[in-house]
Formats: C-alpha cells, structure tokens, sequence
C-alpha cells in the first residue's frame, strides 16, 4: 500500500501517523465509471467519499506489525466485504514517529492507543466516528485495543472483528515473547523487521519490554469489556502460541453480542495462516450486521 502522512498532538509532542485508505473494488470501479473521474487506485492514499454506503473499517495492527506488515490482507477483505479501509502504523512503528530516546511503553499504553490516538487520528483525518461509525479490526495488541475503544466509545463504533485479541496476560504470552527477545539478540529477526519499520528498535523494544516487565503480569481488561454493546467476532487459531483459547472464549462470557471463530492450522496471526476462511467468515458477521444479509 502506498501511504500518507497526518499530524497529531499526543504525549506533549508532534506525531506522525503513516495511514493509506483502501477502496473495494466495487467503488473502484463505479467511481472510474463516472464521467470525467479517474477510477481509485488499490491502497490510495486519498481520503475515501464522505456519504459512501459502504461501512469504513480501522485495522489495527499487532505489537510487532505497521501498516506494510498487513501486506494485502486489507484489501482483500475490502473487496469482499465491499467496506472501505483505513490501515495505519502506531507511534513507534512502520513510518510513523519512533519511540523518542528511552521513552518506555507504560502498562495503560494500549488504553492511550485506544482513548488518546485512535480518536485523535480519526478527527485528523476528518472522520467522524460519532455520525459515521466505523467497523474496527484488531490484531493481537491491535484487537485489545479495540476492545478497549469499543468498550469507552459505545457510540462511535458498528461493530469489532478481533483476532487473537488479549484480555489478561498468560503465561504462554510471556514466555513466547521471552523466546523473541532472544531471537531478536541472536538471529536476523531485526533485520527482518527493518523492512516494515523504519526503526526496528522502537517497535521491537517498546513492545517487547512492556510485556516482559513484571508488574504488567496483572495486567488486564476482562472487566473493562464488559461495557460493549456492538457485535463483535473474536477469532483465534488453536495453534496460538501467545494465547489459550481463554482470551477468546473470556470475551464471550462478558460481551453478550460475541461470535466465536476458532481456527484449525492456525497461529497467532489467522490472516495470514487462514486468509481465506477468515475473509468469508468475517464478511458473513459485517454483512449480517450492517444490512441483515449474512450470505
């Protein structure tokens, strides 16, 4: 995706936030049918119509991930969803603004992601969530922050696709993030995520020494999401190596409006070890929740 760059004050600073808008296809296509207007490129960077009928979905991404590292997973699911899509790296990660010198994750930095960032961008993007509720899709530290959203904005949100979302801390979680860590010291991990952010120290070391800091063991939200009232789909693979089954099925006994996804031949990261089935599943639960058809 190609990206663009927008402006907002957050922790007494100037931050950049990299983000592209995705078109489906299907607006692609109408809009390059109308006379005089070039069709929208796959992943523009251009703002999307204000007044389209198709629902606008945030994807949030991981603790390690940016907006590059979605690859075309986005825009798959736009185009079978026929949704619009708002992709974009957190402070600290991809091309946004790194971590500034020695500044350390605090144990509420996913509730500043989601009460502080998340609505800032929206309103500098000139979106308004109020009027315009988004669909939000969360990804490992990206869908517990959209819990959190959903849960402290019940009326700026349609609905919440999250996968391997995080709702306390086990100690599987720990002790995978351990093992990465020493992968980070010792192979060409960092090298490897150099290729998605433009400094790999920021977003590795702020990720990583947050979760592996000891008071963050009592970290938790189970509570908190009780107070979601839209429809929400929470996913997770049954080959998990940073989450039980817990975190997902947690959800379900304190959201009332939950569906369960539970995914064979499948890690931490369904959209990409099961794209397929994710993208039908997850267009079922929008459609089903937006127009009544789930088809």
């Amino acid at each position: 995706m190609s990206s663009a760059f927008v402006e907002i004050g957050w922790r007494g600073r100037r931050v950049r936030i990299e983000h592209a808008f995705i078109a489906p296809a299907t607006l692609r296509q109408a809009q390059g049918e109308r006379g005089g207007t070039a069709p929208l490129e796959r992943g523009s960077t251009a703002p999307l119509e204000r007044g389209s009928a198709a629902p606008l979905v945030v994807f949030l991404h991981e603790g390690l991930g940016s907006l590059a590292m979605w690859r075309d997973f986005p825009q798959a699911f736009c185009d079978a969803a026929g949704v619009r899509g708002l992709v974009y790296s957190r402070p600290g990660y991809g091309r946004s603004t790194p971590r500034a010198p020695e500044e350390a994750w605090d144990l509420d930095f996913m509730h500043r992601q989601a009460h502080e960032v998340l609505p800032a961008l929206l309103e500098a993007l000139g979106i308004d969530a109020a009027r315009d509720k988004p669909w939000l899709f969360g990804h490992s530290d990206g869908g517990s922050i959209a819990l959190l959203y959903a849960a402290k904005f019940r009326d700026a949100v349609a609905g919440a696709i999250v996968l391997a979302p995080h709702i306390l801390v086990e100690d599987l979680s720990v002790a995978s993030i351990a093992e990465a860590r020493t992968a980070y010291e010792t192979t060409d991990l960092r090298q490897r995520l150099a290729k998605y952010h433009d400094d790999p120290d920021s977003a590795f070391w702020g990720w990583n020494r947050i979760w592996l800091h000891p008071p963050f063991k009592q970290w938790t939200i189970e509570e908190e999401i009780r107070a979601i009232a839209c429809p929400l789909l929470a996913v997770q693979g049954l080959d998990d190596q940073y989450g039980t089954l817990e975190q997902i099925r947690g959800i379900a006994r304190r959201v009332p409006r939950t569906q369960l996804l539970e995914l064979p031949d499948c890690g931490h990261s369904p959209h990409r070890d099961q794209a397929a089935a994710l993208i039908a599943h997850a267009t079922r639960f929008l459609h089903s929740n937006t127009t009544g058809d789930d088809r």
